[in-house]
């Protein structure tokens, strides 16, 4: 066999075999075809490798006390609500005001709603001016690239899913809750109830889904937390990651912030979606075997290149 050629099969099997492993990562899976066409398993390579060096446990929820840096924001939460709230009646905690939000764009039909304060960059200047003290506060923690005010409404949930970046975890401060077992997420299984001042750290690639049957509104501060990884080059390749490629999914707060490249390219291809939507709508098996048609010939386009 030619070198090029065991090396492209070297590439395949590592690709099939991270897809595999974190089909089965956690008690909790999507059926076999809606993994297959989950955006987490294109990265699943990447994924394998961020658990590999991972310096915490692989377990759906982690102990705080192993990141006690974010004790720093965790006893300013009263600071950081009453910023939250005053956004929230100003109506500044909103949905994006077009297709520019991709990482979330799918939760904004069931209600949820952010302000972002920063993403895997310096602070968004509205978040600089509207809530300076938070901003403040996060910012004393560099060990947090990404975070903004999260609020699910009474009658709001958020679908299952798994995020696709294992290079962060994701921490959640309660702000102004229900404190009701109706508003709750569910982490591989494992359910949670936000409680104002409370905090709780989850690793986002396990299967999770929330949802509020209050008739509350649920805020929470929501965080992107660097993974602690435990060889030196591996922490390298993920802040490089986070700083050149999950930045480039900024979305902004008000017009004239800056849109990320992903979010660009988003706009144009909710386009071809919108294609996509009526051609399923008008004949859903036939949009079926297009779809797997597809995929077929650009796996096989894949393995004989």
């Amino acid at each position: 066999m030619e070198p090029l050629t065991a090396f492209k099969w070297l590439l395949v099997a590592i690709a099939v075999g991270s897809a595999i492993a974190l089909h089965f990562r956690g008690r909790v899976r999507h059926k076999p075809v809606k993994q297959l066409t989950d955006h987490s398993t294109f990265v699943a390579p990447y994924s394998m490798l961020m658990y590999g060096f991972s310096g915490v446990p692989a377990t759906p929820y982690l102990d705080l006390a192993r990141f006690p840096e974010l004790e720093k924001i965790t006893s300013r939460w009263t600071e950081i609500r009453d910023e939250a709230m005053r956004l929230y009646e100003a109506g500044q905690v909103r949905a994006s005001t077009g297709k520019n939000d991709l990482g979330f764009d799918s939760f904004f039909k069931y209600g949820w709603k952010r302000f972002y304060l920063k993403w895997y960059d310096e602070p968004l200047q509205s978040a600089r001016e509207l809530c300076p003290r938070t901003v403040e506060i996060l910012q004393s923690v560099p060990s947090v690239h990404g975070a903004m005010f999260a609020l699910l409404p009474p009658g709001g949930k958020l679908g299952v899913h798994r995020d696709p970046y294992a290079g962060s975890m994701r921490y959640h401060l309660g702000l102004s809750t229900p404190k009701a077992p109706g508003c709750r997420i569910i982490v591989d299984g494992e359910p949670y109830e936000w409680k104002d001042g409370e905090a709780v750290m989850f690793d986002e690639t396990y299967i999770h889904w929330a949802e509020n049957r209050t008739d509350t509104p649920r805020m929470i501060l929501f965080a992107d937390v660097e993974r602690p990884l435990t060889n030196p080059l591996v922490r390298g390749i993920n802040r490089w990651v986070s700083q050149h490629l999950i930045k480039a999914s900024a979305s902004p707060n008000v017009e004239g912030e800056r849109v990320g490249a992903f979010n660009q390219v988003f706009r144009f291809f909710d386009r071809i979606d919108g294609a996509r939507r009526r051609f399923k709508n008008w004949n859903k098996p036939l949009y079926r075997l297009t779809k797997w048609a597809l995929l077929a010939a650009i796996v096989a386009a894949i393995v004989l290149a």
